[in-house]
């Protein structure tokens, strides 16, 4: 005859099922972290805009080349919570691809207009979030940090404006 011993239960944790998982209080005090929705950590373009260097409408592209290149290339999507979708289907596996590429498209398109310079240098700012001297120790590796951190946010400037022109003249050739 085998002795069992008794197993103690495991108490139950309710969770509400809409839980914020964004970041503590303690971090959002911090300047590094931005009040949008979703909360990001504060990238480059946010302090060229608190500086005013570029206009909003540049804030804004850069928002919607970075959205169409995580969704292009890593196939997930973040939207602000009070974001109305388009559609109210679902996607099979095909329709998913064929969203996925259009979005890739948009990132060749502008890439293609701007050129690969600039694509660079888009990834850099965005994507990576890099700082300007960590940037322009890259780019301009044979100059001072301090210098070549300023020729890059110089750049990134004019960059950023010349991705919203782009945006601005689709917008009037769809338009017509």
């Amino acid at each position: 005859m085998a002795i069992t011993k008794a197993r103690k239960r495991r108490p139950i944790v309710y969770t509400p099922q809409f839980q914020d998982n964004g970041p503590t209080d303690e971090r959002r005090q911090h300047d590094t972290i931005t009040n949008s929705s979703p909360p990001r950590v504060r990238q480059t373009i946010q302090s060229l805009l608190n500086n005013g260097d570029i206009s909003q409408d540049a804030a804004n592209a850069s928002e919607r080349w970075h959205r169409d290149y995580v969704f292009g290339y890593h196939g997930y999507a973040e939207y602000p919570e009070n974001y109305i979708p388009e559609c109210n289907g679902r996607h099979d596996e095909v329709s998913w691809a064929c969203v996925r590429a259009n979005a890739c498209g948009r990132i060749i398109d502008i890439r293609r207009a701007l050129g690969m310079c600039s694509h660079i240098r888009l990834e850099m700012l965005i994507v990576k979030n890099m700082s300007f001297r960590e940037m322009g120790a890259e780019l301009f590796p044979s100059i001072n940090k301090v210098k070549a951190g300023q020729k890059t946010s110089t750049q990134c400037c004019l960059l950023l404006e010349q991705l919203h022109n782009f945006y601005a003249n689709q917008k009037k050739e769809i338009d017509r």
